[in-house]
């Protein structure tokens, strides 16, 4: 029903509002739709009250687990049993290793070899391809650049990726969202073991018996993941409102949420940063609404090619209204302004228009 903060939930069971913990960090926009099913277990003793923790998430006809810690087990498991291809023949020294500023999920050895490894629970799930991360981390760039600099001194570094979604077929760093860090994993990848492995979750969450290596398309990923593209900016208006927008006019604006479709060629997080900001030169229409609305989010699409009309034109089928003439002034779209009532990012389907343009739409075709 409801997401208050990052670790709690509010959900429906047996028509009654019940909270629960949420052991994940992430944003996790794709798996928290309104009405999406919930997989709660009752919490034992937890000083924050909570009755319920929720473990796993529905999509589609498949469980995705959302603990991160049961994640933790799944890859012990794995290991042990010597089910994950490159880490045949590994054992388990300890759980939770320190070394340099990090602590690290395990340390393994095979032979004479010690292998530090990192476990990440991969839930950005598109319909072939797994990505990650969902948001922005400081923490698992310096992973990636820690893992490689051990390989510069002899020693292993590894990066297991668990992705719960048996229809994945490729893996990629999710450079949308954080460039930072799918830059540090392009860079690390001749140095250390970079392994994104496909498992599956029966209804009851046991696992099941299949776990599978996905194809990484690197040279697609070192061609996208650049700072350029088309963007999504996020406004809302609490109250309608008339402006003066440059050339365009006068515009009445009712309440809501609006949507606003760009681009920049180059230095596309400085273009987003300008948005944020409100002490700014107006010069672009957006500039002059942004003035009076609130800034929700910035939504970066990061490619080569030019896709803003195509975004507008997607989000013009499913927007309550739209601006005529706004921010399209140099192309044959009737705007690139759309207003929706409620918030986008709990439509499922702005998700799945924002989930197309920064997934789909790269794997449409047999060969990326």
């Amino acid at each position: 029903m409801e997401r208050p903060n990052r670790f709690t939930l509010i959900c429906r069971l047996h028509d009654k509002a019940v909270k629960a913990f949420l052991p994940n960090p992430g944003r996790l926009w794709e798996l928290l739709l309104p009405g999406a099913e919930v997989y709660l277990e009752r919490a034992s003793w937890r000083e924050d009250g909570l009755p319920y923790t929720a473990v796993a998430i529905q999509k589609g006809n498949h469980p995705v687990m959302v603990h991160t810690h049961r994640t933790n087990d799944l890859a012990e498991h794995l290991i042990r049993k010597h089910l994950v291809p490159g880490l045949e023949g590994a054992e388990i020294i300890k759980r939770e290793v320190r070394q340099g500023r990090s602590r690290f999920d395990f340390l393994l050895k095979r032979r004479s070899e010690q292998i530090i490894l990192e476990v990440k629970s991969c839930t950005l799930l598109g319909n072939t391809v797994a990505m990650f991360p969902d948001g922005v981390t400081a923490r698992g760039k310096r992973h990636m650049e820690e893992l490689a600099d051990l390989s510069r001194q002899g020693r292993r570094g590894a990066v297991l990726f668990l992705i719960g979604w048996p229809s994945a077929k490729f893996f990629m760093p999710e450079y949308h969202t954080d460039l930072e860090f799918s830059q540090a994993l392009l860079a690390a990848r001749e140095r250390i073991l970079i392994l994104p492995l496909a498992v599956e979750w029966k209804e009851d969450l046991s696992f099941a018996s299949e776990a599978r290596l996905l194809d990484i398309p690197w040279n697609l990923a070192e061609r996208e993941a650049k700072d350029r593209g088309s963007y999504i900016l996020i406004l809302r208006l609490p109250e309608k409102t008339s402006l003066q927008v440059g050339k365009l006019g006068r515009v009445q604006f009712r309440a809501g949420y609006y949507l606003y479709v760009g681009s920049a060629r180059a230095n596309l997080t400085r273009r987003l940063e300008r948005h944020r900001r409100l002490r700014k030169r107006l010069f672009w229409h957006i500039d002059y609404l942004r003035s009076q609305a609130e800034f929700r989010y910035a939504l970066p699409i990061r490619t080569e090619n030019g896709l803003e009309c195509q975004i507008a034109e997607a989000l013009e089928k499913i927007s309550d209204w739209s601006v005529p003439g706004f921010g399209s002034s140099d192309c044959s779209c009737s705007s690139h302004l759309f207003g929706m009532k409620k918030d986008p990012l709990r439509s499922p389907d702005f998700i799945s228009i924002l989930q197309y343009f920064r997934m789909d739409r790269l794997f449409a075709h047999p060969d990326p």
